[in-house]
């Protein structure tokens, strides 16, 4: 029997609401596998993960932040240098008014916006644009470089002029760091451009997504993220990590042109991920089951030439007795060859969580000169290593955490830590010495290498361990460990107090300025943070570390060091 009108309007209402109810579980779904597909690739500590993508055109992100800061007795007391002497033998950079000024404070800020532009629900462009990034407050008195004479004194200053990069600051007002485009697919997420880089804990990558971040790891890549099985998702990557000389600087062609691919260096990166959305993994915590996620990352990196810029006096015909200096592109013979794999593990249930990274750099430089004037051609090794293990217990649910974690970072007995080789030794030919803060890790003149290996792991600087030791005056985990036990408990909802003591020792005691003993030192940190659902963030932190034998100066054992101390503030609003 036919339907009546009646009845066939109801069907089609029937028919019309359950065709709109599964485009939104298809548009659902989408939603979904793009934000798992974008942890795998990842990304997974970017809280914008964690919640459904907008579908408006027109999307921002960001935070603005202000950070006072007071250091006290950074250089552990220790006597000032005499005046030349070379940066690997510092330690802090003193006050330049008075060796006794023990005292370094003010306060930095940074207006951070993460744009996305969504020209479709399979089409986006992603930026990051950074504003002020980390100026210090008061920097740009209008006073300073102001060229009409109204002050002469800074004391009259009423106003902080916009910072211009080579005028009246080291960087411009705006600087953007990032932009990418991102393309979803049938079969995975497409994205290519500039953007940040990050995987596991952050040990070795880290995209400084992070509030109290500073750096971040920013790459120009091309890279496909697919999900063959259900959970797991393969990331084929292409990083263009330097590309040498080009016609960019002249801008000759519009277009600018990579001259040469003698001197690129290039990675090729592969990155398999077994991974639970944050949705699934907070299903199975409820239900009280545990949350496995692993995954590689593994990156292949070489570099035949090394680009550099040699200097010389040429005639010109005119006037042949008049010198003319010339600078010209050169060619050092590189090749370098990088095998990077980097493991992550992490296993948690609802009272517990056990999270690692481990990484190597593995590989060979086969010419070390850095001028193409060098005549030396010795090769180097590289062999390092590092690891992270977190711990993490919930003893009263909601409440009270306990956790430790234990990290490493390989060395060897080379004078100086090695987190800045670029910094010249007290050595001869620029090689550290023993005593030596920071500086290469390898030892070579003209007549050979008697240490011809770079064996010290470097933590990425966004990684924080500490607010005095590694954060600041070491500025990285490297040829050493260190354990670290802490708590945390929540006083009310978005107020949580939290405490941590830091053993750090270094693996071999001629990396230790003291070159005769290991222990570097013991840090206590206490804070507070006060967040609120609407983006506020407030929150103060207290260092205090004691130094140890390590930290003295070589050739004075008996040396008294003075304890440090450190208060940091964060004032911030996310959105």
């Amino acid at each position: 029997t036919a339907p009546t009108p009646s009845e066939g309007s109801v069907s089609r209402e029937e028919l019309e609401q359950r065709l709109e109810a599964t485009r939104q579980e298809l548009r659902e779904d989408i939603r979904a596998q793009t934000a798992t597909q974008a942890v795998a690739n990842n990304d997974w500590q970017e809280e914008w993960t964690e919640e459904k993508r907008k579908l408006e055109l027109f999307t921002l992100d960001g935070y603005l932040r202000v950070r006072p800061t007071l250091f006290y007795k950074f250089d552990l007391g220790k006597p000032a240098l005499p005046s030349g002497t070379p940066l690997g033998r510092q330690l802090w950079t003193r006050s330049p008014r008075s060796a006794t000024e023990q005292t370094q404070a003010g306060a930095n800020m940074r207006f951070r916006l993460d744009p996305s532009f969504n020209v479709s629900e399979d089409v986006r462009i992603k930026a990051q644009v950074d504003a002020l990034d980390n100026i210090l407050l008061g920097s740009n008195p209008d006073s300073a470089y102001s060229g009409d004479g109204r002050n002469n004194f800074t004391l009259f200053s009423e106003n902080q002029s916009p910072s211009n990069s080579a005028v009246s600051a080291f960087k411009d007002t705006v600087h953007v760091r990032r932009a990418y485009g991102e393309v979803t697919t049938p079969v995975g997420i497409l994205r290519f451009g500039r953007m940040g880089s990050h995987w596991g804990l952050g040990m070795l990558r880290n995209d400084g997504n992070c509030l109290d971040c500073d750096y971040g790891d920013t790459v120009d890549r091309i890279q496909f993220v697919t999900e063959p099985f259900a959970g797991w998702y393969v990331t084929p990557m292409l990083d263009f990590n330097s590309e040498g000389l080009s016609t960019e600087k002249a801008n000759a062609l519009g277009e600018p042109v990579d001259l040469t691919q003698s001197d690129d260096a290039h990675s090729l990166v592969l990155a398999i991920a077994r991974r639970d959305t944050d949705q699934q993994q907070k299903a199975k915590l409820e239900n009280n089951q545990g949350v496995l996620n692993y995954g590689l990352y593994f990156t292949y990196r070489t570099q035949r030439y090394a680009t550099t810029t040699e200097t010389g006096v040429a005639f010109d015909d005119a006037n042949p007795s008049i010198p003319v200096n010339t600078t010209a592109p050169a060619f050092v013979p590189r090749g370098g060859t990088l095998y990077i794999p980097d493991l992550w593990f992490k296993y948690a249930e609802k009272s517990f969580r056990v999270e690692a990274e481990f990484a190597a750099q593995l590989g060979n430089i086969d010419g070390r000169a850095l001028t193409a004037n060098d005549p030396t051609t010795q090769s180097l090794r590289v062999a390092q290593f590092g690891g992270v293990l977190q711990t993490e217990f919930h003893v009263i649910p909601e409440k009270l955490h306990l956790g430790v974690e234990v990290g490493f970072a390989s060395g060897d007995k080379a004078p100086g830590f090695g987190n800045y080789p670029g910094r010249q030794g007290t050595g001869s030919d620029g090689n550290t010495a023993p005593g030596d803060v920071e500086g290469r890790q390898y030892s070579c003149d003209n007549g050979g290498c008697s240490d011809n290996a770079i064996r010290n792991f470097r933590f990425n600087r966004d990684y924080r361990v500490d607010l005095i030791l590694w954060r600041s005056i070491l500025n990285g985990v490297t040829d050493a460990f260190y354990v670290k036990p802490g708590l945390k408990y929540s006083i009310a909802e978005g107020f949580d107090v939290f405490g941590s003591v830091i053993y750090s020792q270094a693996f071999y005691a001629e990396s230790t300025p003291s070159y005769t003993s290991k222990a570097l030192g013991l840090e206590a940190d206490i804070g507070a943070r006060y967040i609120t659902e609407d983006g506020f963030v407030a929150g103060i932190d207290y260092g205090i570390l004691f130094p140890l034998d390590g930290l003295k100066d070589t050739g004075l054992p008996g040396q008294e060091l003075s304890t440090a101390h450190a208060i940091r503030g964060t004032l911030a609003i996310r959105f």
